[in-house]
């Protein structure tokens, strides 16, 4: 496979995996190691495959998920506030909270002919000695539940 697109290369791809997937680095650490590692290609007149967690972010964004349209609302915190003295900043700020609905990213999913033989997408449940185990999305009650329900 040569096409990692919206990646510029395989490099980007797996360098994004690690920083955003595997080791879930803030903002400022991925800028900085990617700022060291542009800075040792310098000198040979090439530079890391991205260039600092804006590229990151955008270049996963980029990601196609079956034409999945992002969504967004803002949350407030509408619990108690302290009644001496002023309220906490978190309390009183609006946050935007950025999305993709999940049924249809997962109907997505399923439609891929690339995941066919490599997705188990039966649901089911585990028990051990009379206790139930959880492993994955499959062994939830969410997906056992789309199964039996009649949808609307």
């Amino acid at each position: 496979m040569d096409d990692w697109t919206p990646f510029v290369s395989r490099a980007g791809f797996e360098t994004a995996e690690i920083l955003y997937t595997t080791a879930s680095l803030s903002n400022n650490i991925i800028d900085n190691l990617l700022s060291i590692w542009s800075a040792r290609l310098a000198p040979h007149n090439d530079s890391a495959p991205i260039a600092d967690h804006h590229d990151l972010h955008t270049t996963i964004d980029a990601i196609e998920l079956g034409h999945v349209p992002w969504r967004s609302y803002t949350a407030r915190y509408n619990g108690l506030r302290p009644e001496n003295g002023p309220a906490p900043e978190w309390m009183t700020t609006d946050y935007e909270v950025w999305y993709r609905d999940p049924r249809e990213v997962i109907h997505n999913i399923f439609a891929n002919p690339d995941l066919v033989d490599g997705f188990d997408y039966v649901p089911y449940r585990e028990f051990e000695n009379g206790k139930r185990r959880y492993s994955d999305l499959m062994s939830g009650d969410w997906a056992w539940n789309q199964c039996v329900c009649i949808p609307p």
